[in-house]
């Protein structure tokens, strides 16, 4: 067993060098189509605990076994959420207009509502504490994994809780995106009946391309560290100030304040010069940090407490559901044509990696449009997510 705590860092890095590196495998690209890394690079560490490799954090009395884990979330978090929202382009993401940007916050709505309204019908098949989860849960499904496990960190969501939302967050999405590509020949009927505005799509393609990736540039000394000097910054004056800001009891505590001010930092820092490490691969470390504290997360728990995931797989497909229903309601509004309403739902619940590839099946050259809502939603995930969690802890009566 991997008692010392630099022993515990060493392989969950390993497992997560590991997995990133198989992904990119050519041989391992189709098991990888199936199982998403990030899923393996929790549930992994998670097996380790399991087998005895590697300690829990608590023990059976709930005495701290080894700080190692909160550590690691603590101080990498803030600073992976920084480097992953310096290249944010707010500018070109607002020149997308009324119709695409009303519709993904339509479906973010359906979201946030959708998490209360489904706790209510199976919570009591469910831990009472569930509410957290389903907290963190709608903020990967605004945003990304990077909000969910913000959302997770700032609510302090127990590991028994948080292991099944990563199961649900790993298999619903595609089992939705596979709906949606399969409805996508319906689409001319769709829009010829309800008398979508198809000419809007022009629009958006043209608008959305305008809005170019940033020149590659080569990886140097002077960028990896300005990078890490970043990060470390960032977490340094986040944590500092959230120890200074009023907490909310059960909902905003100092965890959840420097997750709030390091996205809020992030985004002032994306209009800035700052922005240019992304050339040289910022977001690549912001991820790197991120699968690092996800590692950890799922080393603090075993297989046992997945024994809740069934019912919250059924739970989830009900919430996708509303979410589907808050879409096709502002889609009618809005007179959004069906492309538009399926690349604005995958950008809530896919994200940035899904959403362009559901874009470009619907429209050729919508793809760029799927990439810029579902930053949009990286944007907002977060805070959207402590305001889901705030009502799913009321509908559980606590």
């Amino acid at each position: 067993m991997f008692h010392d705590p630099i022993g515990i860092i060493a392989l969950l890095l390993f497992l997560e060098g590991g997995i990133l590196y198989l992904s990119e495998h050519r041989r391992m690209r189709r098991v990888f189509r199936y199982v998403p890394p990030m899923f393996l690079i929790y549930f992994l560490p998670m097996l380790a605990n399991t087998v005895g490799l590697i300690p829990p954090e608590r023990d059976a009395g709930g005495n701290i076994i080894t700080p190692v884990y909160g550590d690691i979330t603590t101080y990498c978090l803030p600073g992976s959420l920084v480097l992953l929202l310096i290249s944010v382009d707010i500018v070109a993401i607002l020149r997308l207009g009324k119709v695409a940007i009303g519709v993904m916050l339509a479906g973010s709505l359906g979201i946030i509502l959708g998490g209360p309204v489904v706790l209510l019908i199976f919570r009591r098949w469910l831990p009472p504490d569930i509410w957290s989860g389903f907290g963190a849960l709608s903020a990967s499904w605004i945003g990304g994994s990077a909000n969910m496990i913000a959302v997770a960190k700032g609510l302090e969501t127990p590991a028994h809780i948080f292991g099944p939302m990563v199961v649900v967050d790993t298999i619903v999405p595609y089992a939705w995106m596979g709906i949606l590509v399969a409805i996508s020949g319906w689409q001319r009927s769709y829009d010829k009946r309800s008398g979508a505005n198809t000419a809007v799509l022009d629009h958006l393609t043209r608008k959305s391309s305008q809005a170019g990736a940033p020149q590659l540039q080569p990886l140097t000394l002077r960028n990896i560290a300005l990078m890490f000097a970043l990060a470390s910054g960032a977490a340094f004056v986040s944590l500092r100030l959230a120890q200074e800001l009023p907490a909310v009891k059960s909902m905003i505590n100092a965890s959840a304040w420097a997750i709030i001010l390091a996205t809020a930092m992030g985004i002032v820092l994306s209009f800035t010069p700052v922005r240019r490490l992304e050339s040289s691969g910022a977001s690549k470390l912001g991820y790197a940090l991120l699968y690092f504290v996800l590692a950890s997360i799922g080393a603090k728990t075993s297989l046992a407490h997945l024994a809740s995931a069934p019912v919250a797989l059924v739970a989830g497909f009900v919430w996708v559901l509303i979410h589907a229903g808050f879409i096709f309601l502002a889609g009618r509004l809005l007179k959004a044509p069906m492309s538009l309403m399926a690349t604005a739902s995958q950008a809530n619940v896919g994200g940035t990696a899904s959403a362009p590839v559901v874009a470009e099946i619907y429209q050729p050259g919508l793809a760029p449009v799927g990439l810029l809502l579902a930053v949009l939603g990286n944007i907002i995930g977060t805070y959207l997510g402590f305001a889901c969690s705030t009502l799913c802890r009321f509908a559980s009566g606590l």
